[in-house]
């Protein structure tokens, strides 16, 4: 159980409530009424306080801006058919924030700062919570530097900030995508398995390329031989291999997905033969045009599942065998969003109730 902590509460007189179509909702275009915003100054976290969503007043010095000092994490609210709020793993998004801040020289967020700032934060902007098929409310609390300094040394004041905002599918068909042979997402002794900021900006270069040419996103591959599959685009991604599922060992270069691991875990459970290991590309490709791709899909907070139709490697489009109704994908998908709303038990202890 955590501490309860003081936060300062200013409600908004001016709802957008009402001025929202919930059954046409475009992903992170719409945001709820409030913000939650926490201070660390002189090495402790205080000034916790939730506003009316709007724009901040930050230094033009601030390292957030000139050197990237920024973290975030990707989680969601369910409503279940009761109408209760469920949040699907906050803590796992809670620690791997702080391990995101370990690479990136920030403080570690209070759990109780965290947690109570995302709870109260979530019960004022209740009505914010869609309860209609495959929408949620999206959180992305995010961590930045809030120093006056240009300096390039670790920072000493921060902000921490949540927001919200109600959410439909991200993808609305399966993807199309390229394998990545020129540019890196990441490298070994970098900082890919942290949510930075600039692990983002720096891919949407490569991204808007693929875009050009007729693809939704790319498949990332290591960054010193281009050999080895790693990720796709935001998300991890997997394989269905003959009856085997695989998919890149989370480390260095490869984010340690919550979504993935709730793929593996589910996997596992069902009696399936999961591999965490390096697949090459020729791998890929060859179970390809052998067949024993069965499927591959991306997992991520934004998306959940996006099924991948198509992959693109060196000027050659493979399609890959349409998804069906009994796809381990499929089943992956269903069995999320029935645990994530209520449901379905939740054996694994992922849901917290709000």
């Amino acid at each position: 159980m955590i501490d309860t902590i003081n936060i300062d509460i200013k409600q908004t007189q001016n709802s957008k409530l009402n001025s929202v179509d919930f059954n046409d909702i475009e992903f992170g275009k719409v945001y709820s009424d409030h913000m939650f915003i926490s201070n660390y100054r002189e090495g402790k976290w205080g000034g916790n306080k939730i506003l009316p969503y709007g724009d901040i007043s930050v230094s033009p010095a601030t390292p957030a801006i000139h050197y990237g000092q920024s973290i975030f994490e990707g989680m969601k609210a369910y409503r279940s058919p009761e109408g209760e709020i469920l949040l699907f793993r906050p803590l796992d998004n809670f620690n791997r924030l702080n391990i995101s801040a370990d690479r990136m020289c920030m403080p570690h967020v209070d759990e109780e700062v965290f947690m109570e700032g995302l709870s109260q934060l979530i019960k004022l902007d209740e009505s914010w919570v869609p309860s209609a098929e495959s929408t949620s409310l999206y959180i992305r609390p995010f961590l930045f530097s809030a120093d006056e300094y240009i300096g390039i040394r670790p920072s000493v004041d921060f902000d921490f900030m949540i927001i919200t905002c109600p959410v439909g599918k991200y993808y609305s068909k399966p993807v199309k995508v390229k394998i990545e042979t020129k540019f890196a997402r990441a490298v070994e002794g970098g900082t890919g398995y942290a949510k930075a900021g600039g692990n983002y900006g720096g891919a949407l270069h490569p991204a808007k390329l693929a875009q050009e040419n007729g693809y939704d996103q790319l498949i990332w591959t290591d960054g010193k031989e281009h050999k080895y599959i790693e990720e796709a685009g935001t998300m991890n991604v997997l394989f269905v291999i003959d009856d085997v599922l695989v998919t890149a060992p989370a480390g260095d270069t490869i984010l340690k997905g919550i979504t993935r691991d709730s793929v593996l875990t589910l996997a596992r459970d069902w009696g399936m033969k999961v591999e965490e290991r390096k697949l090459e590309v020729t791998e890929l490709i060859d179970a390809v045009k052998s067949g024993r791709l069965k499927e591959a899909f991306g997992a991520g907070t934004a998306a959940t599942i996006a099924h991948i139709a198509t992959i693109g490697h060196e000027g050659v489009d493979y399609d890959l065998p349409e998804i069906q109704s009994d796809s381990l994908s499929h089943r992956i998908l269903n069995e999320l969003n029935a645990i994530r709303t209520g449901r379905k038990e939740d054996k694994f202890g992922w849901v917290h109730r709000i």
